[in-house]
């Protein structure tokens, strides 16, 4: 007595009936136009923004920032300010002497404590790490600082000063 039972198909392969075999048949013919067509828009789209660099590069722009007038600040006073309402970046404005301002970043670049110009002794000074910095030049004269400050332009012009920074595209 021979009992004939038919295989009976499991319920997901009902769902999905494409046979194993045709499923994994990618021509070697195919796969090189799939990857041809990948490899050529990849390179249409790196040449698409050489192109955008190329013929829409503008010079750096420097935006300009009034922080006050002349006789806000006299010799060997600083003024502490922000640019933007940017609280993440303070900077400070030194009038050293005549005709002479500098402007810093107020962060120290060892742990970012606030910095400050002492006209006594001709320096800015970190009261945290004892850390000094040249007002001329924001170069570190001692201490843990790692690099000078970051500096920013100034300009006067008609009895105010002016600071710049480079425009952020």
């Amino acid at each position: 007595m021979s009992h004939n039972k038919e295989k009976e198909t499991p319920f997901w392969k009902s769902d999905f009936p494409i046979k194993q075999e045709e499923s994994t048949h990618v021509s070697r013919r195919e796969f090189a136009k799939f990857l041809c067509l990948l490899s050529g828009s990849l390179a249409v789209g790196n040449g698409m923004i050489a192109a955008k660099s190329l013929l829409f590069s503008k010079d750096k722009k420097y935006q300009e920032h009034l922080i006050c007038s002349t006789s806000e600040i006299p010799i060997g006073e600083m003024k502490s300010f922000v640019i933007n309402d940017n609280h993440k970046v303070p900077y400070i404005l030194i009038h050293l002497g005549e005709d002479k301002w500098r402007c810093f970043e107020q962060k120290c670049t060892h742990l970012s404590c606030a910095v400050l110009y002492k006209h006594e002794i001709n320096k800015i000074v970190c009261p945290c790490h004892k850390g000094f910095f040249d007002p001329e030049t924001g170069e570190v004269l001692q201490g843990p600082p790692p690099r000078p400050l970051p500096q920013l332009s100034v300009v006067i012009r008609d009895g105010n000063v002016y600071v710049t920074e480079k425009e952020k595209k």
